[in-house]
């Protein structure tokens, strides 16, 4: 298989680089290229943006608003958003509840969420995670008890990313206890300014606010924002898991980083010479590109043949361990390139508020912050002992 586009794909990709050059803001597009932080007002005016187009949900149904895109031409938009430094649009929204609600929701349900998600006005995070549930997802404890045409829900969820931001919250909770686990959850829509939820903040070890944890404590919901059947909610989630399993290799931010990299390397200097001049560092980027390249090779082949029609296993596990690995493995090729200047964290954002000097070049200031960030990658999503071991059984039949 060669890497090469059809005419169609060429001139689709031409599109989306005429659009993102006239439309993309160009602060916005460099605070994403330094890895800064990205305002939820920002990335909301983007979002309208892609609205306006037609272009902010491309995995829903059209008849919702999504772009009727195939496989590849939706890995072709997004490796063009990374290159052109384009912000993330919030996934919870537009990619996991939005195809959910479109697949299992109710007229009304459908009504009243999907114009706001589709359009930038709700926001959503994602209530999954407990404190004794993380990777064992089934073993939720969060309770909803039936209260005539209420559910009253009880209990706490965790590394709840941008609760603090969100209108709305889905939640995974245990509706039936006496059953088999995946067998008594329930999937529910929930107002998080509802009487009853605390939201308490997680801050990594820099002083981010990168998660949280949300409680309930007697929380009213009521039995109409339940998505899918009673006790059916673990086929809502798989569902909601799986509908962006084909697009999960990294591969568009896997080459933003590798561009990001190149840049730096070659404005970096060591004895009057840059770094992207020294064989050392040749050779690490050019071991990342033949990575990267089978990576895009692989992951394309698995694309083309689920939109021709073709079943695809568990091939894709390979694509999120492989590129989970990845984005690390470059990670540790910038902050080795910035060296010392990576030490003094986020000193920037400190800066700004005391009227500090900032020690080292601008582009030096989050490389750090990004590179401990994304240790998690390889837990997230399911960690890499889970992606092997789906592996060895699924794909090599171990």
């Amino acid at each position: 298989m060669q890497l090469a586009f059809t005419s169609d794909q060429q001139r689709f990709q031409n599109e989306v680089r005429e659009f993102l050059s006239a439309k993309l803001p160009t602060e916005i597009a460099a605070k994403v290229a330094r890895g800064a932080g990205v305002s939820q007002a920002e990335t909301r005016a983007w979002h309208k943006t892609l609205a306006e187009r037609g272009w902010a949900a491309p995995a829903w149904p059209a008849e919702y608003g999504g772009t009727g895109w195939n496989l590849v031409q939706r890995h072709i938009f997004d490796v063009e958003c990374r290159r052109a430094q384009a912000p993330y649009l919030s996934a919870f929204g537009i990619t996991m509840v939005g195809p959910a609600i479109a697949r299992y929701g109710s007229d009304q349900q459908k009504a009243e969420h999907l114009p706001l998600i589709l359009n930038a006005e709700r926001s959503w995070c994602q209530g999954y995670s407990e404190p004794g549930a993380g990777s064992d997802l089934a073993s939720v404890a969060t309770r909803a008890e039936r209260d005539g045409d209420d559910y009253i829900v009880n209990g706490s969820k965790i590394w709840t990313s941008a609760a603090e931001l969100a209108d709305w919250i889905f939640c995974l909770v245990r509706t039936n206890p006496d059953v088999q686990q995946q067998k008594g959850i329930s999937f529910l829509l929930l107002d998080i300014k509802s009487p009853g939820v605390t939201i308490e903040p997680l801050y990594a070890f820099n002083g981010k606010r990168l998660w949280n944890q949300v409680f309930f404590d007697n929380v009213r919901v009521p039995t109409a924002n339940r998505l899918g059947a009673e006790d059916r909610g673990w086929t809502v989630a798989k569902s909601l898991l799986g509908d962006e399993r084909l697009m999960v290799s990294r591969v568009a931010e896997n080459k933003r980083i590798l561009g990001v990299a190149r840049d730096m390397l070659a404005a970096e200097q060591a004895d009057d010479k840059a770094l992207a001049e020294m064989d050392y560092y040749q050779r690490r980027v050019d071991e990342l590109e033949v990575r990267l390249q089978a990576l895009e090779m692989t992951s394309l082949r698995l694309l083309l043949q689920a939109d021709a029609g073709g079943q695809v296993g568990a091939e894709p596990s390979m694509l999120k361990l492989k590129g989970s690995e990845l984005v690390q493995a470059m990670d540790e090729l910038l902050f080795e390139a910035v060296g010392h200047w990576a030490l003094p964290l986020d000193r920037a954002s400190q800066a700004r508020v005391s009227g500090e000097v900032l020690a080292g070049p601008e582009r030096a200031e989050y490389v750090a912050s990004g590179r401990y960030h994304h240790r998690g990658y390889t837990i997230a999503g399911g960690s890499s002992e889970v992606q092997h071991n789906i592996i060895a059984k699924a794909v090599l039949g171990l």
